[in-house]
């Protein structure tokens, strides 16, 4: 019930400042020098220029064209307004304004077909074509993958051989002076584990000198 008195009290509302608006325009441009169905005709295209713009505005989205033709119509609307209002002396209107009143036609024309005909911002953009070239052309065929390689039998590497360790030359030196000494007294070679022995050095390292003295 409430919301049913409030919703007809907004168009009781709407109904009068319509009507008051429309009669001041009308009034403007019947002091304009527009007489007869012409100074009835001026109200209705700046109230149409501005429910055009309005409902471009709320169908397509806030946008730069709707925005500049609804303020245009609304300051027409206001401006006829405000000049009814005592401003200006419309037995005796200033040349601006019967320019002004003279020249809304063709301005109103040009807003309503700019509204009506020109496409939203908001549609998107096509997708780009694909080149020419690779539309007409048909993919290269890729390298052919290589053929597995048949069964081949397992490699099986040498152990590692151990690394002998260095040797210093003093070591080698004093050794061969050893072999020598035990081959001049007993007439036979030293062998490695003597030799091991008389260095007291481990056997690995005995090793690789008698490999040097050989």
């Amino acid at each position: 019930m409430n919301r049913s008195i409030r919703l007809d009290a907004v168009l009781v509302q709407a109904v009068i400042a319509g009507a008051l608006s429309f009669a001041h325009l009308h009034d403007l441009a019947l002091a304009a020098g527009q007489g007869g169905w012409k100074a009835w005709a001026y109200p209705v295209s700046v109230d149409l220029l501005l429910v055009a713009s309005w409902r471009r505005l709320r169908s397509a989205g806030p946008s730069r064209l709707a925005w500049s033709w609804f303020l245009i119509a609304l300051s027409a609307s206001l401006g006829a307004n405000v000049a009814t209002a005592g401003l200006l002396d419309l037995q005796h209107p200033p040349v601006w304004l019967r320019f002004g009143i003279a020249g809304w036609p063709a301005l109103a024309f040009l807003g309503g077909t700019l509204l009506a005909h020109t496409a939203s911002g908001a549609m998107h953009e096509p997708l780009p074509n694909p080149p020419a070239d690779s539309a007409a052309e048909p993919h290269a065929p890729g390298p052919a993958p290589d053929p597995e390689p048949a069964d081949q039998p397992v490699r099986t590497d040498p152990p590692d051989l151990p690394i002998a360790p260095p040797v210093p030359a003093a070591l080698v030196d004093h050794a061969r002076k050893l072999t020598d000494d035990h081959h001049a007294r007993t007439g036979s070679a030293l062998d490695a584990d003597a030799l091991r022995a008389r260095l007291g050095v481990p056997a690995q390292l005995a090793e690789a000198i008698a490999a040097q003295l050989a």
